[in-house]
């Protein structure tokens, strides 16, 4: 005998013209729209004679915002023309066919032309708040890969130094927020290092021009041992810590040859612990540009039993820095450096650059701007709006930017009716409320 309560029983109907499944969307349109987003696209980008020239303001946006509900292809973007979500967004939203013929009517040229955006955004967020001001800032530089799977993928034909076949685009993060300073992509199977000093250079003036005033660090691991590297922030005065690369013995025999009272012990997560020592070391010396630097060193036991234990006592994690300060001070903020894989995993499982859709080299290009812009706006809605620090994009969706939602009028004014008793209704109205005091920018 069924239950009167049976879920069977339910009847589903798809009617609901005024409900808005990604109501708490919102918040981050809001920032969009003042920070004024969709002018800055219009100004910026201009696809010539393509097919996709028209309304790039709109195209953009609706990827963007597709990207913070979750959308990792364009054809997820279909979910934000259902029912009244368009009426809460302030944009028109564009069919999935028409973002993929805006995506293919990228070139080179007009994916650099998504960086001039991101940067006046950047700055825009940065002068609302969401900067650091005179404060020091820290740049964590690096590449990852991101994996395809079809043979028909400009610039992903060839296996990378992973032996992994896909794309391998550089980043910079700031470190303690997340926000992604800058971002390129390029061919899988370029080495870590390439464009690097370049791509540096760019980002450093970037953050100046945004407002950072106080020092600036890079931190980077060894695929960005290089003498470019370095010679770029010395000429744009930024300090660096960088992970020393072994070519031959000459580097090992040198630290193989600290003294033991020379060791520091720390406190570490592998059992037994580690050492910290330093020592002078002059990087690059066949450069005519070569100067001494500090060669802070930290080794570890490798586990009892590890194939590593087999041909050696120590195993050392050298890097290189200028820096002013406490070794053991200097030594744990390189360790954190690894942060930057938590914005990393955000932008691929939080927004869609898991996922590159296009077989055209440039229209991956531009889902990679793309999905860049979603993932700070975010941030800065944490930030700006909700006054917290880092919170990941799967949070902000499951309290915020999933909530159902539905509208009604009345006196000509459109009211956005959302559940009552939700956990977290109070920060939704305080992060509203913040988010629309900051001045509208055109």
């Amino acid at each position: 005998m069924r239950s009167s309560h049976s879920l069977d029983l339910l009847d589903v109907a798809f009617d609901g013209t005024q409900l808005v499944a990604d109501a708490g969307l919102l918040l981050p349109a809001t920032l969009a729209q003042h920070l004024g987003l969709k002018d800055i696209v219009e100004e910026y980008l201009d696809l010539g004679s393509a097919p996709g020239r028209a309304n790039v303001g709109d195209k953009l946006l609706t990827l963007v915002l597709s990207a913070l509900a979750g959308g990792d292809c364009i054809d997820d973007t279909g979910a934000l023309r259902a029912g009244g979500t368009d009426r809460i967004l302030g944009f028109s939203i564009k069919a999935a066919s028409t973002l993929g013929t805006f995506l293919r009517s990228f070139r080179w040229g007009h994916v650099r032309q998504l960086d001039a955006v991101s940067r006046h955004l950047l700055a825009r967020a940065w002068a609302a708040g969401a900067g650091p001001g005179d404060a020091p800032l820290t740049i964590d530089l690096d590449s990852t890969i991101c994996e395809t799977y079809g043979l028909h993928k400009e610039g992903a034909l060839h296996h990378g130094y992973t032996k992994v076949r896909g794309y391998h685009p550089l980043l910079a993060v700031a470190a303690g927020t997340g926000d992604v300073l800058m971002a390129r992509l390029r061919e899988g199977r370029a080495a870590t290092v390439r464009g690097a000093a370049h791509f540096l250079r760019e980002t450093i003036g970037r953050v100046r021009e945004a407002g950072a005033g106080g020092e600036l660090t890079l931190r980077a691991d060894s695929g960005f041992y290089a003498h470019a590297v370095v010679a770029t922030c010395r000429a744009m005065d930024v300090r660096f810590s960088i992970t020393a690369r072994f070519h031959g013995r000459r580097l090992r025999n040198l630290i193989e040859a600290i003294p033991e009272t020379a060791w520091t012990p720390i406190p570490y997560w592998i059992e037994g612990g580690a050492d910290v020592a330093e020592i002078g070391y002059t990087p690059f010396a066949e450069e005519k540009d070569a100067k001494a630097v500090r060669l802070i060193v930290r080794r570890v036991r490798p586990k009892a039993g590890s194939q590593l234990a087999l041909f050696t006592l120590y195993d050392y994690h050298p890097f290189i820095t200028d820096r002013a300060g406490d070794m053991l001070t200097l030594e744990a903020d390189h360790r954190r450096h690894a942060e930057i894989e938590n914005a990393i995993r955000d932008l691929k499982y939080g927004m869609g650059l898991n996922h590159l859709p296009s077989g055209r080299f440039a229209a991956n290009g531009a889902w990679l701007a793309v999905q860049v812009i979603a993932h700070n706006l975010a941030r800065w809605t944490a930030r700006l709006g909700l006054g917290a620090g880092i919170v990941t994009a799967k949070t902000l969706r499951r309290r915020f930017f999933g909530l159902p939602g539905r509208l009604t009028r009345s006196a000509r004014r459109l009211t956005l009716h959302l559940p009552p008793d939700w956990p977290w209704a109070a920060d939704v109205r305080a992060a509203l409320e913040r988010l629309r005091a900051l001045p509208l920018l055109a």
